[in-house]
């Protein structure tokens, strides 16, 4: 059985489309080509620790709706489509496509930690990144720098969002686990 580890959770599929077995899935993914070229993908069922290969034969975006149509070759009919309502898709992560310099996998971002490029004192850690017109990621703030910069609020607040672009974060360093950030002004403020 293939380890969690070595995945990538692309979409959920959320219902069944029509009566010939395709389903709606939600898509976790930046790459529209997991879900319409044809080809393998793994499936967790609801309450299923085990995963199945299924193979898509085609798929389309639903334009507004944040969702793609798919059929899968082992899905013949609505009543099949109907059991996999929840289920999850995942890719293998050798199978990740090839990135421009520049871009970043969401799940090589996650965990990073968050370094002041002028001090070089840790803020925080990278703990989700939120889709925007420029990515935000989302930094549980360390308990030292919390308190030394914002000591009347509550560890609870503890998060914060940083815009993902160049000028706020200049330096992105994956083999050292890091990135460095230059915030402006209030930038922190919570």
């Amino acid at each position: 059985m293939m380890a969690k580890d070595d995945l990538i959770e692309i979409g959920t599929i959320v219902s069944a489309h029509g009566i010939k077995g395709e389903v709606k899935v939600y898509t976790d993914s930046d790459f529209p080509e997991r879900f319409e070229k044809p080809g393998k993908r793994l499936l967790q069922r609801p309450n299923q620790t085990k995963l199945d290969w299924v193979t898509i034969k085609r798929g389309y975006y639903l334009p507004g709706k944040k969702l793609y149509v798919v059929r899968f070759e082992e899905i013949t009919d609505r009543n099949q489509a109907e059991e996999l309502k929840k289920s999850k898709l995942f890719v293998e992560k050798r199978d990740r496509p090839q990135l421009e310099e520049n871009e970043y996998h969401v799940d090589d971002l996650i965990g990073l930690a968050v370094i002041d490029q002028e001090t070089r004192g840790k803020i925080g850690q990278i703990v989700d990144i939120y889709p925007a017109g420029n990515d935000l990621l989302v930094v549980d703030l360390e308990t030292e720098f919390l308190a030394q910069h914002f000591p009347d609020k509550s560890p609870e607040k503890s998060q914060v969002l940083i815009p993902f672009v160049t000028d706020i974060v200049p330096v992105v360093d994956l083999p050292e686990g890091e990135l460095e950030v230059t915030l402006p002004p209030g930038l922190l403020a919570l």
